[in-house]
């Protein structure tokens, strides 16, 4: 991948397109006993230092060139509180009053290098967090009741904090009472689930008495990084090593992004190819709850644990098996636990490879048409097999020229399958476009300074050049904003799903040794340098890619995609780049859109995945968890219904036994539920085909 041009401080670093999730990764401390006195934490003279490097870097080299002021320090504030207690479970209404203080003076902080108001501030949090565990220990000691109809509100983020102790243990009593629910209803005996809940809050307070000042000073770092952009961050030396062996994919373990939420070991990304994604039992949004080594150990409870210490006991030997208890994130509220078991293993290429398929299906002509599906899971390249020399090295580019071969002559359409996908390599994305749209720009990059640069392909003619339809989705991010823009604006072929996720930034890593005279490892700052804009001058980020034809997806744009992110930065326009484009398929759009509203009124599959699609958004949005066990079964029961119904309409349709009650509900490759997506998909390429669309050239100008 070749260096854009930015400030010449960074020159010398690398350039990264990825749609970057960040882990926290640490040694897992040992818990101390739950009456240990909490140390009150400081900042060390070498943060100091580092913090005044830090905001320099951001202040100058961001792309945002936000100043350190008044507003920025309001954003700090806020984010740090944020972190600190997101679920407002521990800070009273006058703790956040006294630290208004603190809203307008953490710039000129970080100006001197002053990192107590930080620490001032998570001390105050620690001794709230063991005031609280003491008074959950006593609330866990009566004999709770699910027979009285009451209920929970599970989503605090937006809540006011509590006025008074009284009010805040009046919370704290109802979420005890939902997570005894929750763990009876996956099968514990009371006083199993109690005792459970006694030692979770008690690690939790042990694990917070470990706390370090390294630790104090990450979290607040991120804080300040994350007020410029939500794809800012610091890496402590610790999530250093651990990003780069993400990035090299040779991690060993189940192949997940993780953070935590709400105390929650929440799954953000899985990588593909790994053992999580290939099993197909764990979705992004999915929770954590307890982890155990092998078939037989015993089962490690890790709600309220640090995020490093629940990875660590995640990641192991490839071959080795772990198991998950997972709270799925499309059942909301009221969710059920469930088993994954998963085989570690290394994250390789060729798990990732793109792979093809030929569907066939009669035209509106009477025609027997064959699509083409090539499903692109990431833009990957094995770089240090072309750094090599390997005329075989793999690519996402390579592998796609070579299905292209393999299908030509034997189909009519094709669709590209970018569903799910979180980019990777920009060499990529230009090299794949490439094979579409011949000889062009295909993307345009700007820095914080105003200059343009324009990523070209500059290989002539087309690997393909028949009818053609890329299929998105809210999480296609990043590279396939790239690929998929760049295809609608050359007029070569449709764009067909859900908005993209709307990733359109870059970041570089900062390696923070090289403008400090510490000699021990300081940590990287990942920081955003330059932005994304279309061929037609549209810039990828915020909004993302609109596609010209809608098919909805279960992926909600309200939680997931930049628009959700906080201190995102805003969609903007530069001019546009010269090419050559096609406003055939532009005018034919019209005619494929109202034959896929004609087609799916009528067709049974399709509103089937509509109902469905409408019932997990449903239960996903569903924030308030009734506390009455009767309601909670009901509710569970017409969940599993659900669940059962949906299988079972394609189960009998395929001549295969219907499931029943209490039989496992397959998920993910196991199941025969169609892809209703893909299947319009290939239908409305079919009637391009017929339409006579296939992307020829016309000069396009602004």
């Amino acid at each position: 991948m070749r260096n854009f041009q930015i400030p010449k401080l960074l020159a010398w670093l690398p350039v990264m397109l990825a749609l970057s999730l960040t882990a926290a990764f640490a040694k897992p401390a040992e818990p101390a006993g739950a009456d240990a006195a909490f140390p009150t934490l400081a900042p060390t003279d070498r943060q100091a230092a580092l913090d005044k490097t830090i905001a320099e870097l951001l202040s100058q080299h961001h792309y945002r060139q936000s100043k350190l002021d008044d507003r920025l320090s309001a954003l700090v504030l806020t984010n740090y509180l944020d972190d600190l207690d997101f679920g407002r479970a521990y800070f009273l209404a006058s703790d956040i009053a006294g630290f208004a203080k603190y809203r307008n003076t953490l710039d000129d902080a970080l100006k001197k290098g002053d990192l107590q108001p930080a620490y001032d501030l998570f001390n105050v949090y620690l001794r709230r967090l063991a005031e609280r565990t003491a008074r959950i220990q006593t609330l866990l000691q009566q004999d709770f009741r699910f027979d009285v109809n009451e209920s929970l509100d599970v989503n605090r983020k937006n809540a006011p904090w509590a006025k008074s102790s009284a009010e805040l243990d009046d919370f704290w009593r109802k979420r005890l009472k939902h997570e005894m629910l929750t763990l009876l209803l996956s099968g514990k005996e009371r006083a199993a689930a109690r005792e459970l809940l006694i030692k979770r809050y008690d690690n939790r307070l042990r694990q917070a008495q470990q706390t370090t000042s390294g630790e104090v000073f990450q979290l607040y770092m991120n804080a300040v990084a994350q007020a410029f952009d939500p794809h800012t961050a610091y890496f402590s030396p610790r999530n250093t090593e651990n990003f780069n062996i993400q990035m090299r994919l040779s991690l060993e373990g189940i192949g997940c992004v993780l953070r935590m939420d709400e105390e929650m070991v929440t799954v953000v990304e899985l990588v593909t190819g790994g053992p999580a994604d290939l099993s197909q039992q764990i979705k992004a949004g999915d929770r954590i709850v307890a982890v155990a080594q092998g078939d037989s150990d015993p089962w490690l409870d890790v709600v309220g644990w640090r995020l490093d210490d629940v990875v660590e006991r995640i990641r192991g030997q490839r071959g080795t098996v772990v198991r998950l208890k997972v709270l799925p994130g499309k059942a909301g509220a009221t969710a059920a636990e469930k088993t994954v078991r998963l085989v570690r293993d290394t994250i390789k290429l060729e798990k990732q490879a793109a792979k093809s398929e030929i569907k066939t299906l009669r035209g509106s002509d009477g025609r027997d048409l064959r699509i083409g599906v090539i499903t692109i899971p990431a833009f990957y390249s094995d770089f240090d097999a072309a750094r090599r020399g390997d005329p075989n090295y793999r690519s996402t580019t390579r592998d796609v020229r070579r299905l292209l071969e393999d299908v030509r002559g034997k189909i009519d359409g094709l669709v590209l399958d970018l569903r799910e996908n979180g980019g990777g390599s920009l060499q990529e994305a230009v090299d794949l476009t490439g094979l579409f749209i011949g000889e062009g720009p295909v993307v345009q990059v700007r820095n914080a300074g105003g200059d343009v640069e324009i990523e070209k392909d500059s290989e002539p003619g087309r690997a393909y050049d028949g009818p053609l339809a890329v299929l998105v989705d809210h999480a296609s991010a990043s590279a396939s904003e790239i690929f998929a823009g760049a295809i609608q604006d050359y007029g070569r072929g449709l764009v067909i799903g859900d908005p993209t996720f709307g990733k359109g930034t870059v970041q570089t890593l900062v390696d923070l040794n090289r403008f400090t005279r510490a000699r021990d490892p300081q940590g990287q700052l990942k920081l955003t340098i330059a932005k994304f804009y279309r061929v037609n001058g549209s810039s990828t980020q915020h909004r993302g890619v609109r596609p010209d034809i809608a098919i909805p997806s279960a992926v909600d744009s309200e939680e997931v995609g930049e628009s959700a992110q906080k201190n995102a930065l805003p969609w903007d326009e530069i001019a546009a780049a010269r090419y050559r484009g096609d406003r055939g398929i532009l005018a034919l759009a019209p005619e494929l859109a109202r034959r896929h509203q004609a087609r799916v009124a009528g067709d049974p599959d399709y509103q089937a995945f509509l109902r469905d699609l409408e019932f997990t958004r449903q239960q996903r949005d569903k924030t308030t968890a009734s506390l009455l066990e009767s309601q909670r079964r009901i509710e569970r029961e017409r969940i599993e219904a659900w669940q059962r119904e949906r299988e079972n309409r394609y189960r009998v349709a395929k001549g295969l036994p219907p499931l029943k009650a209490g039989d496992e509900i397959p998920e993910g490759k196991d199941s025969v539920i169609p892809d209703a997506a893909l299947e319009e998909s290939a239908r409305i390429v079919a009637d391009l085909i017929v339409l006579g669309g296939s992307g020829g050239a016309l000069v396009m100008s602004r």
